[in-house]
C-alpha cells in the first residue's frame, strides 16, 4: 500500500519531542496518541484502512491537543516499504523522531488446528512483522535523540505459555517479546530504551459484549481496563522517570492471571 500523509506544512525541528504511534486511530493506540500529545509532544498517527474513522481521529486530536501539531499517515505497516515510507513522512514533517509505539496488533480467536495458513500469516504480519519493519526504519532517527520504543504485547505473553484459542496470536506476541528484549540489549549503547506494555482485558469499541458481561467477576479489581490506563503505562515508560528501565514488560491487567 502506498503511504499517504495528511499534513499542511513542513516546519524544521525546534527540539520538541515527536512521537509516532502505529494503529492509532481507535482503541488503545488512539488513547496512547492522545496521552503523548497531552505531555506536549508532537504526534503522528497512523492507519491502514478506515479513512473516515482516521480523519475523524485526526480532527479530534487537533481539537483536543492543537499544540501536538498532529499528522495522519496512511500506511499498511505489514509491508516493509510502506513502513519505511511512514517513518520518512514523519521525519519530513517534523525533522526528528523521539518516541515510537507499535500499536498494530490484530487478533484471531481460534485453536492451532482451526487456524489456516493465511490466518497464521496475518497474525505474524500484523503483530511481529509490522513492529520489526517500523522499528528498523525508525532506529537511525531514534538513535540520534536517545529515543524510546514501546511495543504492545498481551497478557502473560512473556511467559510463552500455550493458549488453546489464541495460538497464532500468542506466538506472534511471543516473537515480539523477544524482539523487544533483543532491541533493549542492542540499542542500549545508543541510549535507546525499549520496553513492552502488555494489556489485559481492555474495554474498547471492539470488545465483545459477552466479555464485557462475564469477565469482570474473574478480574481481582472487578472490572475491565480502560485504554487510557494502558496509555498511562506507555507514557511512564517513555518519560524521564523511567530513564533506567529497558527490556521490561509492564502488565496492565487488574491482577488477572497473576
Amino acid at each position: 500500500m502506498a503511504t499517504r500523509v495528511t499534513a499542511e506544512k513542513s516546519p524544521e525541528s525546534d527540539g520538541t519531542s515527536v512521537a509516532l504511534v502505529t494503529g492509532s486511530t481507535r482503541g488503545i493506540g488512539r488513547a496512547v496518541a492522545w496521552r503523548l500529545a497531552a505531555d506536549g509532544r508532537r504526534v503522528a498517527i497512523n492507519h491502514a484502512h478506515d479513512e473516515i474513522a482516521a480523519r475523524a481521529a485526526l480532527e479530534a486530536l487537533r481539537r483536543d491537543h492543537p499544540q501536538s501539531d498532529p499528522i495522519l499517515v496512511r500506511a499498511d505497516v505489514t509491508d516493509a516499504k510502506a513502513a519505511k515510507g511512514l517513518v520518512h513522512s514523519v521525519l519530513k514533517r517534523y525533522g526528528r523522531l523521539d518516541v515510537l509505539v507499535t500499536g498494530v496488533g490484530p487478533m484471531v480467536v481460534q485453536s492451532a488446528s482451526e487456524t489456516t495458513p493465511e490466518e497464521w500469516r496475518e497474525m505474524m504480519a500484523g503483530n511481529a512483522d509490522s513492529a520489526f519493519y517500523v522499528i528498523s526504519a525508525a532506529l537511525p532517527a531514534l538513535r540520534e535523540n536517545s529515543g524510546c520504543i514501546v511495543t504492545i504485547g498481551s497478557l502473560n505473553v512473556e511467559l510463552a505459555r500455550g493458549a488453546d484459542q489464541h495460538a497464532a496470536y500468542n506466538a506472534a506476541k511471543a516473537a515480539l517479546v523477544v524482539l523487544t528484549r533483543s532491541l533493549a540489549r542492542s540499542e542500549g549503547e545508543y541510549g535507546v530504551r525499549v520496553n513492552m506494555v502488555s494489556p489485559g482485558i481492555i474495554e474498547t469499541e471492539s470488545t465483545p459484549k459477552g466479555v464485557i458481561r462475564d469477565m469482570p467477576s474473574r478480574i481481582p479489581l472487578g472490572r475491565l481496563g480502560r485504554p487510557d490506563e494502558v496509555a498511562e503505562a506507555v507514557a511512564f515508560l517513555v518519560s524521564e522517570s523511567a530513564g533506567y528501565i529497558s527490556g521490561s514488560v509492564l502488565t496492565v491487567a487488574g491482577g488477572l492471571w497473576v
